[in-house]
């Protein structure tokens, strides 16, 4: 088959999660940047990677890098890059986004003006007309320019990885799909150890952590703008693979697994079920209406997963403290569990009485973040 380049976006301060993740789908892994990981890979890696990968925010195919700092550059060098072996020629293209970090160009409406028009002369040179109906399938362009330099790739996924199909309902300011995930990624929670999420909301950390405990694909129940370009991935490609995945879900007993849920509002949680549901993981995830104060567990060494409220709001900002305090009176009580904390409150550390063993900064949506991260003691090893 055909070798790509793929680049995978990913929340920042996540790529080594993600990297991992393609490393264990067995790809080379090319190049890591904060916000990106690319690696080689067929048509076959396009098509797990958008079904399998849990912390990528999409799945582009670089079609080639250019070096601009003016227009008259990046147009010249977008209309140099081999359009032809991607696109047929009623294709439908447009550069869908177009972002800049440190470089000579950084109007991203320009620069989708100037490479589309790159892109037309290239296609008038390889088919000889001078008109294109684009009456064909979708081929989104992105362009992310970093010092001067712009990665130029097609985007075979379409809505966000994030899109799993399963959270139709979710609550105030829902993390998404692909962060959760990321940050699971950076505890050492594995199936078979406790996890409860005392602010759960929507459900996305338990029903994430259900996923992963049940070998569900993140993707499976979605579809992805490449399925139509069968001139570079076999349409029967998406329909093996798709049932493979499905050969290996595996959904343990309720007795087998502890992913609990709790939220003080009762109509999240009939949203979280909804989800749940949605996720096929209903079944190994017990939700209930509690505050953080009752905050409590039977078992040892599990962990709290979670992301309190942080005070978006002006007039909640004043019981944050509290709120917080709480949190530390569960982390006192749960003496052998560990607890990850992802807040944009910059009290987050005080309010709890001590200090985190690390920090990671992560951005929820456009809002910084941190990830407090309070490991407890590792549980014996078994005999």
């Amino acid at each position: 088959m055909r070798e790509f380049t793929l680049v995978a976006p990913c929340h920042f301060g996540t790529g080594a999660v993600l990297k991992r993740e393609i490393y264990d789908m067995g790809y080379d892994v090319t190049a890591v940047t904060d916000g990106r990981v690319a690696f080689a890979g067929d048509a076959e890696a396009v098509v797990r990677a958008n079904f399998s990968l849990r912390t990528a925010e999409r799945v582009l195919l670089l079609v080639g890098n250019v070096h601009a700092e003016t227009f008259d550059e990046l147009f010249e060098g977008i209309k140099a890059l081999p359009w032809e072996d991607y696109l047929p020629r009623n294709a439908r293209f447009w550069v869908t986004k177009a972002s800049s970090v440190r470089s000579k160009l950084f109007s991203g409406s320009d620069i989708q003006r100037i490479a589309k028009k790159a892109m037309v002369e290239r296609m008038k040179m390889t088919y000889s007309i001078e008109q294109f109906p684009e009456d064909g399938d979708d081929y989104p362009v992105r362009i992310f320019f970093r010092d001067d330099v712009a990665e130029v790739a097609i985007d075979t996924s379409g809505d966000s990885l994030h899109k799993r199909g399963y959270r139709a309902l979710h609550g105030e300011a829902p993390i998404s799909e692909t962060l959760a995930a990321s940050v699971i990624g950076l505890t050492p929670w594995r199936p078979g150890r406790i996890l409860v999420d005392p602010f759960c909301g929507s459900g996305t950390f338990p029903i994430e952590a259900a996923m992963i405990a049940c070998h569900i694909a993140p993707g499976i129940n979605r579809s992805f703008t490449a399925q139509k370009w069968t001139h570079l991935i076999p349409k029967a490609l998406w329909d093996e693979i798709r049932d493979e995945l499905k050969s290996e879900i595996n959904i343990p007993s309720p007795d087998e697994v502890d992913i609990q849920g709790y939220d003080a509002d009762p109509q999240v949680l009939k949203a979280a079920r909804a989800n749940a549901q949605a996720a096929g993981v209903d079944s190994i995830i017990h939700f209930q209406h509690r505050e953080v104060k009752d905050l409590s567990h039977h078992g040892s060494y599990g962990f709290v997963i979670t992301n309190p409220p942080y005070g978006e709001r002006l007039e909640e900002r004043s019981a944050l403290p509290a709120l917080y305090g709480q949190i530390a009176d569960g982390m006192k009580r749960l003496d052998t569990w560990s607890f990850y904390i992802i807040s944009g409150w910059d009290g987050t550390e005080g309010a709890i009485g001590r200090k985190s063993n690390k920090r990671r900064k992560l951005y929820n949506g456009m809002i910084r973040t941190d990830l407090f991260m309070y490991p407890g003691p590792k549980p014996p090893r078994r005999k």
